[in-house]
């Protein structure tokens, strides 16, 4: 179940620093996802086993002639409405000011728990200025300077224990695959020739969380979830076509799937928005197939399939093992092939190799080409295990872990690839202390 964290405040009060924070400053951390849209930020975050997404967003100023502002406000509304949590951040050396008391009030309009967080609070005297937010009427606030990380661990956990618990669904142990891509891409055309006419086979289940849900597919001997987010509430007076809404909702509804069905358009080949999907596919460590929708409004040369698979996969380099499909979503086209992959794909998601065949397959390939050497000290890597969660991942037990680089990572992904079928997942590796 997705978790969504946002932090609001007026303009430079250290959202930014905060977020960064958040989502750099511990190794379980990955990094953000930057340039999604313009100047928002999404980062993965995980505080003792417990992740979430956070999104950074522009400074809100209310009855402002800037356009520019104008849309900062309605990504803020946005962000409000989608978060399951508010971090409220105000600066302790300015006090309340006219901007902060504005959007306490926006904040009191929601039904959603918030978090006031005190920044620049970084000697004793300045904690006794922080009371003056008690005034905001937003109860309890946490001090903290985001520049060098004092009380970060406390607001963290007030953040964890405030985040909706992630209930073990109602649903079968079924795959869950979500339709993504840009908007007008075909996402709604997929959804109704995969559903076809016969509605009394499939079986709406109403999701536990707050907006996705999920369809279940039983036909042709094939079962699995098809995740939805699109459409469920009411998102109040906010304009819906603005880019940042739907990379929102691609955040929520990728983190709810297991498997992404990343549909392209043929007549506009591989853009940048495409490249930023697959990377939060990627960051989310979810399957993938790639689907080129409209494919029969293509003029077909010859050798067309091979050079438009060859420029998709040069522009998502390193990770190129996903099977492409080409398809035409409104004529039903190859449709059966996707239902295909996704067996495909799961069932390669559920690989699991046995400890002695994992053994007899690498240590020889390690043993001809060993990492390199650094700093004069040689890494040796005696035994390699799966780990026992939900995508493939492998440790590799050595001596001197920390000095094996990305480069001899990506070497030994590439040769299990070869070895094992793990085509369209994410293969984690990680070199421990032995």
């Amino acid at each position: 179940m997705s978790r969504i964290v946002a932090i609001v405040g007026r303009p430079n009060v250290g959202k930014s620093t905060l977020f960064n924070r958040l989502t750099d400053s511990r190794e379980a951390i990955v990094d953000e996802v930057s340039g999604v849209t313009r100047d928002r930020n999404y980062g993965r975050s995980n505080w003792n086993g417990i992740e979430f997404s956070v999104i950074d967003t522009g400074g809100y100023v209310q009855n402002s002639d800037d356009i520019f502002e104008e849309e900062i406000n309605k990504q803020v509304l946005l962000a409000i409405e989608e978060s399951d949590l508010i971090l409220f951040m105000v600066d302790v050396t300015i006090g309340i000011h006219e901007l902060d008391s504005q959007v306490a009030s926006l904040l009191r309009r929601y039904n959603k728990k918030v978090i006031v967080v005190v920044n620049k609070v970084d000697n004793n005297e300045r904690l006794i200025d922080a009371t003056e937010f008690y005034n905001l009427g937003l109860g309890d606030y946490f001090p903290l300077s985001s520049i060098n990380g004092s009380g970060t661990g406390d607001l963290l956990d007030a953040v964890v224990k405030n985040l909706p618990l992630s209930e073990e669904e109602q649903f079968p142990d079924l795959p869950r695959i979500a339709i993504v891509g840009r908007p007008n891409v075909g996402k709604s055309s997929l959804v109704n020739s995969l559903l076809g006419e016969e509605r009394n086979i499939v079986t709406p289940l109403a999701g536990t969380t707050r907006d996705s849900i999920y369809t279940r597919y039983n036909k042709f001997q094939h079962d699995f979830l098809l995740v939805d987010t699109a459409g469920l509430r009411k998102k109040g007076k906010v304009s819906e076509d603005i880019e940042f809404y739907s990379v929102m909702r691609a955040v929520r509804t990728i983190e709810s799937s297991d498997i992404c069905l990343l549909l392209l358009d043929a007549t506009r080949g591989i853009e940048a928005q495409d490249l930023n999907i697959m990377s939060l596919i990627q960051k989310n460590n979810k399957g993938m197939i790639v689907l080129v929708n409209k494919w029969d409004l293509i003029e077909k040369e010859n050798n067309i399939t091979t050079r438009f698979e060859e420029l998709i996969r040069e522009k998502t380099a390193p990770f190129t093992d996903y099977p492409i499909l080409f398809i035409s979503a409104i004529n039903k086209q190859r449709i059966h092939k996707v239902l295909e992959l996704i067996e495909v794909v799961n069932s390669n998601r559920n690989r699991k190799i046995g400890t002695a065949e994992l053994n007899d397959v690498m240590l020889p390939l390690i043993k001809n080409y060993p990492p390199p050497a650094l700093k004069g000290k040689y890494v040796k890597i005696k035994y390699v295990t799966q780990l026992p969660i939900y995508t493939p991942a492998f440790a590799f037990f050595c001596n001197l872990p920390q000095y094996v680089k990305e480069p001899y990572r990506r070497y030994l992904e590439n040769r299990m690839r070869e070895k094992f079928d793990f085509t369209g997942v994410p293969v984690r590796i990680f070199f421990r202390k032995k």
